[in-house]
């Protein structure tokens, strides 16, 4: 019995969920650009979440990351939604999971335009947690037998959307925190950012080693810590510490993993 012939009636559904998903979080992203009378996301909340406003929020340049992560997951929309794609055991595993991330993707960018800058943090941890479980349960129904397209469009583009969320996350925080607390509160900027980082880099190195060393996470992660390094050194919100330690932690979680992937294939091999 072929894929298509062991079909049931959830999986259609699954497969226009999912496009369902996409189409929402496209339109949402629309809003958080500033299409149909909405404000873009650097200027929403007061300018909270604008690199010359908070400390740990990277440079504009660093949003970029989200041509790759959308270009891919259109690619897996029309991809899953083919026959051959309809039964398969892993899109039954994962297609739901990742239409979930998709719809809160798209709340948030509605959730920066109407609601507050505290609502935008419970909705992107929703989003990382959501994530996380997609990327965790990637890993474990990865099998060598699914071939590469389904390496990059599922666990590749996963993980780059997972490492940016996470990122994400400690910006998305920070900027409410900017946006609420004293003034004075400022002051302990380089010292609380330094130690966020830190912790960055351990969760970072976590991640990856959860799935056998995969890079796909770091590299977002990575590539936004380097464009919050020209934002905290070469922007208007100048912090050094934070820079270089943002480039420090950028290095690390690049290179720990490409070291550990490297080692562990080489002693599969012997």
């Amino acid at each position: 019995m072929n894929a298509t012939e062991s079909a049931r009636g959830s999986d259609v559904a699954r497969q226009i969920l999912v496009i369902a998903a996409f189409v929402f979080m496209i339109i949402g992203d629309a809003v958080g650009l500033g299409a149909f009378g909405g404000t873009p996301i650097q200027d929403a909340q007061g300018g909270s979440f604008s690199p010359d406003t908070s400390y740990l929020t990277p440079a504009t340049e660093a949003f970029a990351i989200w041509t790759p992560i959308y270009l891919g997951l259109a690619i897996y929309v029309i991809w899953q939604a083919l026959p051959s794609q309809r039964a398969r055991d892993r899109q039954r595993s994962l297609g739901w999971l990742i239409a979930l991330t998709m719809v809160l993707n798209g709340l948030w960018l509605v959730t920066v335009q109407f609601l507050s800058v505290w609502a935008t943090v419970v909705c992107i941890i929703l989003l990382l947690a959501a994530l996380v479980a997609t990327y965790l349960r990637a890993v474990r129904t990865r099998e060598p037998a699914d071939g590469w397209l389904d390496g990059i469009l599922i666990d590749v583009v996963t993980g780059l959307h997972l490492g940016w969320v996470t990122l994400a996350t400690v910006a998305n925080i920070a900027a409410a925190l900017t946006a609420t607390v004293p003034s004075d509160w400022e002051s302990a900027a380089s010292v609380v950012g330094v130690l966020v980082l830190v912790v960055v880099a351990v969760v970072a190195l976590g991640l990856s080693a959860s799935g056998g060393w995969r890079i796909a996470p770091v590299l977002s992660i990575a590539w936004g810590l380097g464009w919050l390094a020209v934002a905290r050194l070469l922007g208007e919100l100048v912090d050094v510490p934070i820079g270089i330690t943002a480039i420090v932690v950028a290095v690390i979680v690049l290179i720990v993993p490409i070291v550990a992937r490297l080692m562990r294939e080489r002693t599969l091999a012997d």
